[in-house]
């Protein structure tokens, strides 16, 4: 029995370094794991040389409709359904994964990831409590994030519709990520 919670705690404590090191804030860390604050605060220590960020988590659903969020959100969203759906992948581990993933897309595509480890583990928590979802463009057919309430008839995307605020935005790169998203 002994053994089995070492284990365990060795499996935690690796999930909990990946995450610190893919940026996660101490609160996501306590959520996930069963390891307590002072470890956790410790372990962030040695790892980053500092303690970790203090302050509340991103709690709006608002900033994930914004321009340039809902775009990276949208393709985080896509990876994290695509693997919750055929990689056999669940959880933190998902969520990880997807992340990865999205910014190894962001590399390839030469753009500065939006989303943080955080933001898209409360992305998947606001998924999950049924408060946003994705609803495909009538136009390129992507798949974007919304609130879970609102009408999502007619919906049309922020690269097939881009705020004059935005700025323009390079055809190739909105190619790609429509590619992704489609």
């Amino acid at each position: 029995m002994r053994k089995k919670s070492v284990i365990s705690e060795a499996r935690e404590i690796q999930a909990s370094i990946e995450m610190i090191d893919l940026g996660a804030r101490l609160q996501l860390l306590e959520s996930e794991t069963s390891l307590s604050r002072e470890r956790l605060i410790k372990l962030y220590k040695e790892l980053k040389g500092v303690s970790p960020p203090k302050g509340m988590l991103p709690f709006s659903a608002d900033w994930f409709l914004t321009w340039q969020p809902n775009i990276h959100s949208s393709v985080f969203a896509d990876i994290y359904r695509y693997l919750i759906t055929h990689a056999d992948c669940r959880g933190i581990k998902a969520i990880i994964k997807s992340y990865k993933l999205y910014l190894e897309h962001c590399e390839i595509s030469e753009m500065e990831p939006v989303l943080s480890l955080t933001r898209a583990w409360t992305l998947v928590r606001f998924f999950e409590g049924n408060i946003l979802q994705t609803a495909p463009c009538m136009q390129c057919s992507g798949h974007f994030v919304v609130h879970a309430n609102d009408l999502h008839h007619r919906y049309v995307c922020g690269l097939c519709n881009t705020p004059s605020r935005a700025g323009k935005t390079n055809k190739p790169r909105a190619q790609m990520f429509t590619e992704v998203l489609a």
